[in-house]
């Protein structure tokens, strides 16, 4: 069953959309990579799947295994992300939060979870250090192990690999085909196209207020670019 089904989405502000008729599903293993330029919509996608804004028209349904919050979120990277007063370990434990209800505290479950969330994203030693003073790509594996502490089966992601270096956004790269091997299912925007793409079961290339699905092969095969 599908974690995610878009049918017939259009997406947009204000009433004047900026992508129409977008049309997918993602399930345990896929990652679904959307590519196009910039201003052609792909934030506003996931926004709107989010419920962060609603949709001009279409549906966004959740399957079962995902309906029940279980979406995690990894959103662009932000400038502010230096300045942020809090240490690796905190971070990784505010991936909780949803799941606090009414307790006001943590519970061992929680710090388990999150103890676990760093440990599949290496990132273990960082542990006790500030968030801000931790480079670039430690900062994404921590912001990804947020989103996966509350053991999403859908993942989310806005431009993860912006600002890092090739070999950060490789690691990355191969710690979400990990999640996927184990069955999360990946949504992702990037602008990495050729280095996404051997992580990649399917692309959606938006362009002209239009979205295309297609294999990562067959775009492989067409030389798809943006």
């Amino acid at each position: 069953m599908a974690y995610l089904t878009c049918t017939a989405l259009s997406v947009g502000h204000a009433g004047t959309p900026v992508a129409r008729d977008i049309s997918f599903s993602v399930g345990a293993g896929d990652a679904l990579f959307v590519v196009g330029e910039n201003g052609a919509g792909k934030t506003t996608l996931l926004k709107t799947i989010l419920g962060l804004q609603p949709p001009l028209a279409g549906d966004v349904a959740f399957g079962d295994e995902a309906a029940a919050g279980e979406v995690g979120y990894l959103p662009q990277k932000g400038e502010s992300q230096r300045d942020f007063p809090a240490s690796v370990w905190e971070v990784a434990l505010s991936g909780r939060a949803s799941r606090l209800g009414k307790r006001p505290f943590y519970s061992r479950a929680d710090k388990s979870a999150a103890a676990e969330a760093l440990h599949r994203v290496g990132a273990c030693e960082l542990r006790d250090m500030p968030f801000g003073s931790i480079s670039g790509g430690q900062q994404q594996r921590v912001l990804l192990a947020r989103a996966l502490a509350s053991y999403p089966k859908l993942l989310v992601l806005d431009e993860p690999t912006t600002g890092l270096d090739p070999e950060a956004a490789e690691s990355l790269y191969r710690t979400i085909d990990e999640l996927r091997a184990s069955g999360v299912g990946v949504l992702a925007v990037t602008h990495d196209v050729a280095a996404a793409l051997p992580h990649a079961t399917q692309v959606l290339e938006v362009r002209d207020k239009t979205a295309k699905l297609h294999p990562a092969s067959a775009w492989v095969t067409q030389g798809g670019t943006v």
